[in-house]
């Protein structure tokens, strides 16, 4: 492995001369003085790409037997090893991608698939030999080059050297940042009228009395057709301008499927010691510019029963979800329904953690815990029948997972939450919330808008 040093610099810049290339990543820890957004990494010009969608699994485009999971499980074992830690780089290679939130039928007892009018991939994932990294609070910047795939010493080392200096050149020879462009702008469209959004919030409300669930968490989307002149990188600095969050990422794709995330959410973590953390949220409040009345509002949200419980039943849920794969006795809640502060909204959100069991990894804890409980509901297979029934349409990458895993291992993740969605020539914008006894569909409806707000200025500009 070679690790060099570079400039320290923005990111977006950075991956600037990648931006169109058919497969990268840039997970983006935007939210500046973030606990959780120290890092951020390039992933470029991966050596493999493992795709799923209705027809099976791919691997660089050759169908191949087995489930998504296990295609991927097998595919990380196969290069793993021979990593010693960094301590300035957590991250030095591996697989980066989304899973979609349909991804869980490979996972668990899943309701049967609604249909689907554009067939999104379930899963596109990239294996990367090559890395950027960025430390944002000790302000440096790495290139990382491992030499995958080549496994004898002599071939990946001059692997290793060979894509560096052809990282280096793309680097140099790059086109330039452009600036922030607002000046092509688009209109979205609704998938489902504001009064059938709320008759469906009411049905669950109605579930829960019934006593089939506790809790679901249902979503509406916009849709809109890509403005010619408006590339899906523009749109995404424009997304990342408006709401900077720790979790934030740009994928390519393919050329048909681009991922403009920004969001908050960790979904699960895993270091390299086998230690687990997930960290759902649960409870959203509007910001206000005036100091005063936004402090009001946060205070409003930590003492909001509503919130809270909705917060606890999903803290609940996660707990279970982690006590099938983790050590007997090592889940805990270290925290719980703490505010966090983000550009347009505040949130509550709890930390779940765990020690995995010995001789499983992080493709086993994805299967087990996919999707996240945050974005289902509790009991989480009754809460995702109810969801099929009522949005009557696949969700896609919009609820599922960003997510990278390195060859050493470790893992992190993101809920895909206040996410974009390019797909051929339509843009896809979702967001929802947790219905619980007492919502009102009135509010849940708003609350939903509130999330989705972000994207869909991104779109059209018009930033109040």
């Amino acid at each position: 492995m070679r690790i060099t040093s570079l400039p320290f610099g923005d990111p977006l810049a950075t991956f600037q001369p990648f931006a169109d290339d058919p497969v990268a990543a840039l997970l983006d820890s935007a939210a500046v003085g973030e606990v959780r957004s120290r890092f951020s990494y390039l992933a470029v010009e991966p050596f493999s790409v493992i795709t799923a969608n209705e027809r099976g699994v791919q691997v660089d485009g050759a169908q191949v037997d087995g489930d998504p999971f296990a295609v991927l499980q097998q595919a990380l074992s196969r290069l793993r090893g021979g990593f010693e830690a960094h301590p300035a780089v957590p991250f030095r290679g591996g697989a980066v991608g989304y899973l979609a939130y349909e991804m869980g039928r490979h996972a668990d007892r899943f309701p049967p698939l609604p249909a689907d009018p554009f067939s999104v991939p379930e899963m596109v994932i990239g294996l990367y030999d090559c890395v950027i990294a960025f430390d944002h609070s000790a302000r440096r910047a790495f290139l990382i080059s491992t030499g995958q795939p080549e496994t004898d010493p002599a071939r990946r080392e001059a692997r290793a050297r060979a894509r560096e200096a052809h990282v280096l050149q793309r680097l140099t020879q790059g086109a330039a940042l452009p600036p922030l462009d607002w000046s092509v702008r688009g209109a979205w469209r609704e998938e489902q009228s504001r009064a059938d959004a709320e008759r469906a919030v009411a049905r669950v409300v109605d579930y829960i009395h019934a006593g089939d669930i506790f809790q679901a968490n249902l979503t509406q989307r916009r849709l809109a057709s890509r403005p010619a002149g408006l590339d899906d990188f523009m749109l995404y600095r424009r997304l990342r301008a408006i709401s900077p969050a720790p979790f934030a990422a740009f994928l390519r794709c393919g050329p048909e499927t681009s991922v403009l995330s920004a969001s908050p959410e960790r979904f699960l973590a895993l270091d390299r010691e086998g230690h687990v953390e997930t960290r759902p949220i649960k409870g959203t409040m509007r910001r206000d510019p005036d100091p005063i009345r936004d402090a009001e509002l946060a205070a409003t949200l930590r003492t909001s029963v509503k919130d809270r419980a909705e917060n606890l039943m999903i803290v609940d849920l996660m707990r279970n979800d982690l006590g099938r794969i983790c050590e007997l006795g090592s889940v805990a809640a270290p925290a719980l329904m703490e505010l966090e502060t983000f550009a347009s909204v505040h949130h509550l959100v709890s930390a779940v953690t765990g020690r995995l069991h010995a001789g499983r990894d992080a493709v086993d804890l994805l299967r087990v815990c996919f999707p996240g409980g945050s974005i289902t509901g509790a009991p989480k297979i009754r809460a995702m029948e109810i969801i099929a029934e009522l949005e009557r349409r696949q969700r896609g990458v919009c609820f599922g997972s960003v997510v990278h895993i390195g060859f050493d291992g470790a893992m992190d993740s993101s809920i895909a939450i206040r996410t974009l969605v390019r797909h051929r020539d339509t843009l896809i914008a979702q967001a929802g919330g947790g219905i619980v006894a007492d919502s009102l569909p009135a509010g849940e409806y708003e609350e939903a808008l509130l999330k989705m707000r972000p994207l869909l200025q991104a779109l059209t500009g018009e930033i109040s």
